[in-house]
């Protein structure tokens, strides 16, 4: 089985969110992919195997398979692209939270996604300890999103994980709107071990369009304020979203399981 390692969400190796993209002619079992996306110990490892017109897309952080990834899904249309695809323009992901089209668009590559739907939520004590900080709103929907004043205070926010990690969500995202961007960022989503991520597509699909919504834009540029860094472009479509970003490769390899 053919493993890609890729950096998404960037055009410099080293920074963005690096995804493990594993290309077979069927998926392995349940366990063997845990397994793999554990020893990889990224924040996803994606699996493809090719159906019909399109491909099947499953993902696995290090603790447990997920139903919606962006940054690996950019990385695995990149691959795509790159080594099995090359004269398309567009690629069918049949995914457990539906089907999404993926465009290459020059050197950027758009992803159709469905918008979350958040509700507000209130804030508790509990939120606050784990933070570290005060927020103005949360909202939620699979993730949490917290809104604060300024950009600062996302930049210099240190959460206690443990307690982020006893919140009912998949992720625990922190904005706020930005100087040079309309909004920065952070995620983290320790109930998956991933103790912050780098650059993560699918959380902007709740703060892309509260951030449209609230500046009265349709797109909106999007900074990821991680150590690695990492920008998207967001554009609102009614129901939909859609998120671009490049990818850069770092390495190829085999996985070779025995028996």
């Amino acid at each position: 089985m053919k493993q890609y390692i890729v950096d998404a969400f960037t055009d410099k190796l080293f920074s963005g969110n690096p995804a493990a993209v594993c290309v077979s002619d069927s998926f392995p079992g349940d366990k063997l992919m845990q397994s793999i996306a554990a020893e990889n110990n990224l924040s996803e490892t994606a699996f493809l195997v090719k159906e019909d017109s399109g491909y099947r897309l499953r993902w696995f952080a290090p603790k447990g398979e997920v139903d919606f990834c962006g940054h690996a899904t950019l990385g695995a249309a990149f691959v795509l692209f790159s080594f099995y695809e090359q004269n398309s323009d567009s690629i069918v992901f049949e995914t457990a939270k539906g089907r999404f089209a993926v465009k290459r668009r020059g050197d950027l590559i758009e992803m159709d996604f469905p918008a979350y739907r958040p509700e507000h939520y209130e804030i508790t004590d509990e939120m606050i300890n784990a933070l570290g900080a005060i927020p103005l709103a949360a909202y939620r929907d699979r993730d949490i999103m917290f809104v604060f004043r300024d950009e600062d205070e996302i930049r210099h926010m240190n959460p206690d994980l443990e307690q982020l990690s006893r919140l009912e969500c998949a992720c625990v995202a922190v904005t706020a709107k930005g100087r040079e961007y309309d909004c920065v960022s952070r995620v983290f989503a320790p109930r998956y071990g991933i103790p912050e991520d780098p650059v993560t597509g699918s959380a902007h699909c709740m703060i892309a369009p509260y951030w449209s919504k609230r500046l009265n834009k349709e797109t909106i540029t999007a900074y990821q304020a991680s150590e690695r860094t990492g920008s998207l472009q967001c554009e609102i479509c009614g129901d939909r979203v859609k998120i671009s970003g490049r990818a850069v490769l770092f390495s190829v390899s085999d996985i070779i399981v025995h028996k």
